[in-house]
């Protein structure tokens, strides 16, 4: 095929491809998926699941259908006659310096830097702020491919000694690797099997981690996981050794977590049943043989620590304060009856950080930040000047610094460091991001619409300034709604690709998520699921009504909890959008309680056994059931052979199902990496590649030049 000319112009490269007009992609015929009998009954209800087999990840006939479905993706992608130019196009764009907000530790200042396509940040350390940099840990050599990632570490209070997580493969099974900072070496052995966990150190002696036991029966990826346990490691022993401090068998189906006040005088123990509300617990470690107390003893409501005075405890909380609060108590009497009222709920939400002797009060509002900055008894110093309206996270220092770092960013003004003098307010330009992207070209403004019920949704749309509101242009609508987890303005490199080719990106703040508060997560769950959807649906009629594009020329995209919401949208509303992207989604919405930690969703989802009520609402938009034969539009479902947290079988199954439902002529396609989990962790190749697929898949069914 022929191609017209290319034009550079301001370094991007445009070049019209007329291919979409003069050929065809012969999709290959699917796998035939073979079916079982498999029937399970609930309240009197017959439910088959004849793809059951493929929630076996290691089997081998599971295998053998994901290389043959793989198989089937990657023709069709190949076939995009510009795929590969979309490629070198997005690669250009990431190949820029990039940098996290620097910290300390001892006498060193840390950051994380990638000089541009790295497979994984490499972490630095200088003396001060004016050193040399070095190179301290280099997540690259980790492995030949480079999916080995760095995923977290913590120093002890000196500096002297470190220990960091990896994880391989993208599973959230982690390894723990101790090293001294000087020469890092590595001290006693590497522990195993440790999983949703921060590490606590007490002095140099030893630390504090969680985990659970890796199931002795099925996949060590999908198997059940209830018993989450607290456990400390003592420096020079073995693991096999280690103190239970709290959890096990007694506590089951608890997600356990631990850290020490920055004067290690407190060790803190939330445990929660679900992702939302908690039990919190204290042990004063300055007393030998003290016990752990019980602060709040239910998990109606959330509540960490935040920092210690002495024996005065600074909480941050929602009970009796949806949108969140900070209270103080003496640890001698921590019970909820003793809280004081230090800084009051207001009508925005809060998360709080400390640093320099002072309090950063983070606010939410209408899903932008605002940040003020108290002091320790609460009096409120300044409101800090943000570059502009977006998010503003960070904030967090040692109490002795004098500075704190936050990163600033949004969906037109790429993610920026600022250093802050605590004493002054004063923001000073850290690190500037080399993005080839000039935010001058763009915008985004914040809409609201009506929900079906008539609830208020704010919306962010972004776009080329200049853009033509006739109907004709392609948009992504992206959400999540669920798990209180807030959408905030967050630029991304890979949205480029659509932005400068005129397209729109468009993200909602659903019910179900955080940005109002519990109150406006509680609206979005259990039997009240619908309303998510709901405002989805409206989002996108906001969009065709108001002309910014048309269903012709809409996709859709969430990934994990959005996944789901994604698969609701094919299955509700198959005739409101072109193209579909559901990633990593919970698709079996009967049996997600069944894998790895997944019964700890029921407070957002509830379950299948909860009643009969719930089991039909379950199965009435549970994505996979909710399935039948009709016209579906191009879908691109997304998983990972080594997601232990949505794991790959919902994918699988819904994928198998959509193909063998689909009535019309759009494509349905599962692409699954391999080696990679549920996100995090993923090579940055492993990035671009699932970024220019999605984009590839995108352009080509809407029939768009590139």
């Amino acid at each position: 095929m022929k191609k017209t000319p290319c034009l550079f112009a301001l370094a991007v490269l445009f070049c019209s491809y007329t291919y979409a007009q003069q050929m065809t992609i012969k999709t290959l015929p699917y796998p035939q998926t073979k079916k079982v009998d498999t029937v399970d009954t609930y309240f009197g209800t017959s439910v088959p699941d004849p793809y059951r087999w493929l929630e076996n990840d290691q089997a081998p006939d599971t295998k053998a259908w994901v290389k043959e479905e793989n198989k089937v993706t990657q023709d069709y992608l190949k076939q995009i006659p510009f795929r590969e130019d979309m490629r070198k196009r997005l690669e250009v764009l990431w190949n820029y310096e990039k940098y996290s907000a620097p910290f300390k530790e001892g006498r060193y200042t840390y950051f994380y830097k990638n000089d541009g396509l790295q497979s994984q940040s490499v972490l630095y350390r200088q003396v001060g702020d004016n050193g040399t940099p070095e190179i301290f840990l280099d997540p690259n050599k980790f492995s030949a491919d480079g999916t080995t990632s760095l995923q977290g570490i913590d120093f002890t209070k000196n500096g002297e000694l470190a220990a960091y997580q990896i994880s391989e493969g993208g599973s959230d099974w982690r390894k723990v690797i101790v090293i001294k900072t000087d020469d890092k070496s590595v001290v006693g052995d590497t522990l195993i099997d440790v999983k949703f966990s921060g590490l606590a150190w007490k002095g140099t002696d030893g630390f504090y981690y969680s985990s659970y036991d890796k199931p002795k029966a099925g996949s060590q990826l999908s198997g059940l996981t209830q018993y989450h346990k607290l456990y400390y490691h003592k420096l020079g022993t073995p693991q096999s050794t280690d103190q239970l401090i709290f959890g096990g068998d007694k506590t089951p189906r608890r997600y356990i977590g631990a850290y020490l006040t920055e004067d290690e005088r407190f060790l803190v123990i939330s445990a929660a049943t679900s992702t939302t509300g908690n039990e919190l617990y204290i042990q004063d470690l300055s007393k030998p043989g003290s016990q752990i107390i019980n602060v709040v003893n239910n998990f109606d409501n959330q509540h960490s620590v935040l920092d210690n005075v002495g024996n005065k405890l600074y909480i941050i909380t929602n009970i009796y304060s949806p949108n969140f609060k900070i209270v103080t108590v003496d640890a001698a009497n921590p019970t909820i009856t003793h809280w004081k009222d230090l800084i009051h709920e207001t009508k925005n939400v809060l998360t709080a950080s400390t640093g320099g002797g002072k309090i950063f009060a983070e606010y939410l509002k209408d899903a932008t930040s605002f940040v003020q900055q108290y002091d320790m008894d609460g009096k409120l110093e300044r409101t800090i000047n943000l570059p502009s309206v977006g998010t503003a996270s960070g904030f967090g220092a040692k109490k002795e610094e004098k500075e704190t770092y936050y990163t600033f960013t949004s969906y037109v003004y790429p993610a920026t460091i600022f250093k802050l003098n605590i004493a002054t307010g004063q923001s000073t330009l850290y690190k500037k991001s080399g993005v080839k992207f000039d935010p001058e070209l763009y915008e985004s403004k914040q809409v609201f619409y009506n929900s079906k019920d008539k609830t208020r949704i704010p919306m962010i749309i972004t776009y080329k300034k200049g853009t033509v509101l006739n109907g004709e242009n392609p948009l992504m609508l992206y959400a999540y709604g669920g798990f209180g987890v807030s959408l905030t303005p967050a630029f991304s490199t890979s949205n480029i690709i659509l932005l400068e080719h005129g397209g729109i990106y468009a993200v909602p703040n659903l019910r179900g998520g955080g940005e109002y508060g519990e109150t406006w997560h509680k609206k979005g769950i259990k039997l009240k699921k619908q309303n998510v959807f709901d405002d989805f649906i409206a989002a996108a009629e906001y969009l065709i009504k108001n002309k910014y594009t048309s269903k012709e020329k809409l996709a859709v995209s969430g990934g994990s909890n959005g996944g789901l919401l994604i698969g609701a949208m094919l299955t509700q509303r198959p005739d409101l959008f072109k193209v579909a992207f559901p990633a990593v989604g919970v698709m079996d919405m009967l049996r997600y309680n069944k894998f790895t930690a997944g019964a700890g969703w029921s407070y957002d989802y509830g379950t299948a056994e909860d009643s009969k009520a719930m089991f039909e609402y379950l199965y009435k938009y549970s994505p996979y059931h909710a399935l039948k034969p009709q016209a579906y539009p191009a879908t691109m479902v997304t998983t990972a052979d080594h997601d232990d947290r949505v794991v790959p079988a919902h994918s699988f199954k819904f994928g198998a199902r959509l193909q063998e439902y689909q009535k019309g002529t759009a494509p349905v396609l599962i692409r699954i990496e391999t080696n990679a989990g549920h996100g995090a962790g993923q090579s940055t190749a492993q990035v671009i590649s699932g970024q220019v697929d999605k984009w590839a898949f995108m352009f080509w069914n809407m029939g768009l030049k590139w």
